[in-house]
């Protein structure tokens, strides 16, 4: 599934295209996606101009005029692909088309059909059922105060709590295996066994491990493609994620790979007792 980095970058690529621009029509191919679109999506969407595109967790926000706010969830194989002119056809997964002025196009392609499409507004949508109960975001100055007391008041493993929505939105399984790696931090070890200092050295390990990935543009999932078309490229600098038996990058012991809530996790037995 897409993580972080990658939902960030396609915002911004987005963002650097569609802002300012109206919503001319909305062609819709498929309808039943992971949640089905209101039936009212078409109408409520043409004619409404994107002021800005943001992000929460997962989500991509196209807030337009109006006070309405087009949310988007890429699920596990969705992508957002612009066009500057139409294609010859449209793929078969191509399940809803986007036209704007000045001329553009944007599909939203799911062959897996767990992404999502769905319509709220500026004044209820932190009450949305989408986002009730989300975490603060990594990136959230007011995080650093409430970080340690998170992981003091958790027995469960370290890597389940960050990963936890609930607790911090947007730390996925491979960002918190480098986390836990560049803090030096076992993944198994019960998060209130964490000490404040060790706490202090993971937040900011998340913030600088998702910098990187945004900055070098998302981490390459399978299914994953940016909004201009082309693939991220952080997957080439992991130290930890996917390299079971490789040498680590710091002592040359064989990185190990267990299993946690049905997710691998990648890290040094040496570097992280």
């Amino acid at each position: 599934m897409p993580e972080l980095p990658e939902v960030e970058t396609v915002c911004r690529g987005l963002a650097k295209t569609l802002e300012g621009r109206k919503i001319v029509n909305v062609t819709v191919r498929r309808r039943d996606l992971r949640v089905p679109l209101p039936k009212n999506f078409e109408q409520v969407l043409r004619g409404r101009k994107i002021h800005r595109i943001t992000r929460r967790a997962k989500y991509i926000l196209m807030h337009l005029d109006g006070g309405h706010v087009l949310i988007i969830h890429l699920g596990m194989s969705g992508s957002l692909v612009l066009y500057d002119k139409k294609p010859t056809h449209w793929r078969k997964h191509d399940h809803v088309i986007f036209e704007f002025s000045p001329f553009m196009l944007l599909a939203f392609h799911d062959p897996r059909r767990f992404g999502l499409m769905a319509l709220g507004t500026e004044k209820t949508l932190e009450k949305n059922k989408l986002f009730t109960g989300l975490g603060p975001e990594p990136f959230d100055k007011k995080l650093g105060a409430v970080f340690y007391p998170l992981l003091h008041i958790a027995k469960a493993p370290v890597k389940s709590v960050i990963m936890d929505q609930q607790r911090i939105v947007g730390v996925g399984n491979i960002y918190a295996c480098e986390a836990l790696f560049a803090s030096h931090i076992h993944p198994k070890r019960p998060a209130n066994k964490v000490t404040a200092k060790e706490a202090a050295l993971l937040l900011a390990s998340i913030r600088k491990t998702l910098k990187e990935a945004i900055k070098s543009g998302g981490s390459t999932l399978r299914d994953y493609v940016r909004s201009s078309g082309d693939a991220g490229y952080f997957q080439h600098r992991f130290c930890v994620y996917g390299r079971k038996g490789e040498p680590c990058v710091t002592c040359k012991t064989p990185i190990s790979v267990i299993r946690q809530s049905g997710r691998s996790t990648f890290f040094c037995p040496h570097c992280q007792k």
